[in-house]
C-alpha cells in the first residue's frame, strides 16, 4: 500500500543557495523553511543534511529501446536507471522496432512508462516514416495521441534531405513542436568509425571529419530561421558546432542545444584502446572540442544535457572495434559527470546545474509538469544529491540492463541518495523501490 503521508525533508540545501525544509503532501511542495516544520501532521521524515536538492532531472534523449530491442533495455528497466541517476522525466527516443512514427506506438511507449512508475515517460515521435528519410510521419496524429508528443527526431539517423527537413520544420509550428535533429552528413561519414584525425589515420579508421556535423547544422539553422520554427540540436561535439550555435542564437533564430556528458569528459584518445566502448556516434573528439562544448555549456551557448544513454547487448560491445554497435549508458552518471566536469572546476553552480538539467530540457520539450524548481505549489519532482560522496562505476552493480558504459573503474563525485517523483519517493538510501512497494 502507498504510504500517502506528509513527506517532510530536513535540512536540504536548496540548489546549493541555501539550508531549508521542505514539506511535500499530495504529490506537491506546500512550504519550505519553518512553515515546513509547522504544516506537518504526522510526516514521514527524511534527514536531508548535507544533501543538495535539486528538481527532479529531465533528460532529452534516452533510448528505451522497447519495443523490439528488450536485449538491451525496456522501459521499465531504463526508467528505473534514470530514477537511479536522479530523473523524474525522460524523452524516448524513437528508434525502437517498430519506429515510434504512429500515434499507436507512441501511446504503448507511454503506457509502458506509467506502468513502470519510476519516471514521466514523453515518447519522441519519428520525423520520417521507419526513419526512412524519405517520407514524413504521422507527426499531427502523434501529436494529437494521448502522449501529445511534442519532440520529433530521427536520431541514429540525420534529416539529410534539405526539402524533407524544412517540412517537417513548417508541420511542427502548429502545435509547437520542435525538431531534434542528429546533424550527420552522410555523404561525408560513409563507414566512419571514430574522429577524423591525424589518430584515426594511425589507428587505421575511417573518419568522422567535424564537418560533416557542423554543415547539417549551419543548414538547419537557416532553415529554421527561414521558416520561423523551433530547431533542437542533438548532441553536438565539436568546438565549431558550438561556434554555429552562438551565430544562429544571434540571429535570434530559435534553436536550442544539447551536450552528452560523454563529450564534456571523454576524448578521441580512447579510441586508441580499439575497445567499442569508447564508440559513439557523434564520436569521442579532440580535448580541444571537449574545452570548447564545457565553454558553450558554462555561458548558456548549450542549452541543456542529454546523456543519450544508448544501451546494448553484450555482444554489440564484446567485439572487434568496426563490428561494434555505437553507443554509451549514460542516465546513472550524467549527474556525476557534470559535478566532475562543471562544478567542481568552478564553472557551474547548483542553480546551473537544474538549468541545463532540469528546466532547460522540460521547457524544449514542453514537458508541463516537469522542471518547476522547488517552489511553494511546484510538483515534488526532486533529487537528493550527495555531493561529497564518491563512487567506484561498476557496470555490473547499474540498474540499467545493459553494461556498456564507459566509465567503468572510474572514480565519480556525487551519489543519488533519494529522488522523489510526484511525491512518490522513487528512490530511497540510492536504491530504487518499485511501485508496489511505496
Amino acid at each position: 500500500m502507498t504510504d500517502t503521508r506528509d513527506i517532510l525533508i530536513l535540512g536540504a540545501d536548496l540548489v546549493g543557495t541555501g539550508v531549508e525544509s521542505i514539506l511535500v503532501r499530495d504529490g506537491r511542495i506546500i512550504a519550505r523553511g519553518a512553515d515546513a516544520d509547522a504544516q506537518a501532521v504526522d510526516p514521514r521524515i527524511i534527514d536531508a543534511e548535507g544533501l543538495i536538492a535539486l528538481p527532479g532531472l529531465v533528460d532529452m534523449h534516452t533510448h528505451l529501446r522497447e519495443p523490439g530491442q528488450e536485449d538491451a533495455e525496456t522501459v521499465y528497466t531504463g526508467t528505473r536507471a534514470a530514477a537511479v541517476g536522479g530523473y523524474t522525466a525522460v524523452h524516448a527516443m524513437a528508434n525502437t522496432t517498430p519506429v515510434a512514427d504512429t500515434a499507436s506506438v507512441v501511446d504503448q511507449v507511454l503506457r509502458l512508462g506509467e506502468e513502470a512508475g519510476w519516471v514521466e515517460v514523453r515518447p519522441v515521435g519519428a520525423v520520417t516514416q521507419g526513419l526512412d528519410g524519405a517520407h514524413l510521419s504521422s507527426m499531427g496524429a502523434m501529436a494529437n495521441s494521448r502522449s501529445r508528443v511534442r519532440v520529433f527526431s530521427d536520431d541514429g539517423t540525420c534529416v539529410a534531405d534539405p526539402v524533407l527537413m524544412r517540412r517537417a520544420l513548417e508541420y511542427v509550428k502548429a502545435f509547437d513542436g520542435v525538431v531534434a535533429q542528429h546533424s550527420q552528413d552522410p555523404a561525408l561519414t560513409e563507414g566512419a568509425q571514430m574522429n577524423e584525425s591525424p589518430l584515426s589515420g594511425e589507428l587505421g579508421l575511417a573518419g568522422w571529419p567535424a564537418v560533416a556535423e557542423e554543415a547539417i547544422i549551419a543548414r538547419d539553422i537557416l532553415l529554421a530561421k527561414h521558416v520561423g520554427s523551433r530547431l533542437h540540436v542533438c548532441h553536438l561535439s565539436t568546438a565549431g558546432s558550438v561556434d554555429l550555435i552562438r551565430w544562429g542564437k544571434r540571429m535570434g533564430v530559435d534553436v536550442t542545444a544539447e551536450a552528452t556528458p560523454h563529450h564534456l569528459l571523454l576524448t578521441e584518445d580512447l579510441a586508441a584502446t580499439y575497445d567499442p566502448l569508447y564508440k559513439v556516434n557523434p564520436p569521442l573528439r579532440t580535448s580541444e572540442d571537449v574545452e570548447a562544448v564545457r565553454e558553450g555549456l558554462a555561458d548558456g551557448t548549450i542549452d541543456v544535457i542529454g546523456t543519450d544513454h544508448a544501451p546494448h547487448p553484450l555482444e554489440a560491445k564484446d567485439c572487434e572495434w568496426q563490428a561494434g554497435a555505437f553507443g554509451m549508458t549514460g542516465l546513472e552518471t550524467a549527474l556525476p559527470i557534470l559535478i566532475k566536469t562543471m562544478v567542481e572546476t568552478g564553472r557551474m553552480t547548483w542553480e546551473d546545474i537544474a538549468r541545463v538539467m532540469s528546466t532547460g530540457p522540460a521547457r524544449i520539450g514542453r514537458v508541463a509538469g516537469q522542471g518547476r524548481g522547488l517552489g511553494i505549489g511546484a510538483p515534488a519532482n526532486i533529487a537528493l544529491v550527495d555531493p561529497r560522496a564518491r563512487r567506484v562505476v561498476d557496470p555490473g552493480s547499474q540498474w540499467t540492463r545493459s553494461s556498456n558504459s564507459p566509465y567503468r573503474g572510474m572514480e565519480l563525485p556525487g551519489v543519488v541518495v533519494h529522488t522523489m517523483h510526484r511525491g512518490e519517493l522513487t528512490v530511497v538510501d540510492a536504491t530504487p523501490i518499485a511501485k508496489e512497494d511505496r
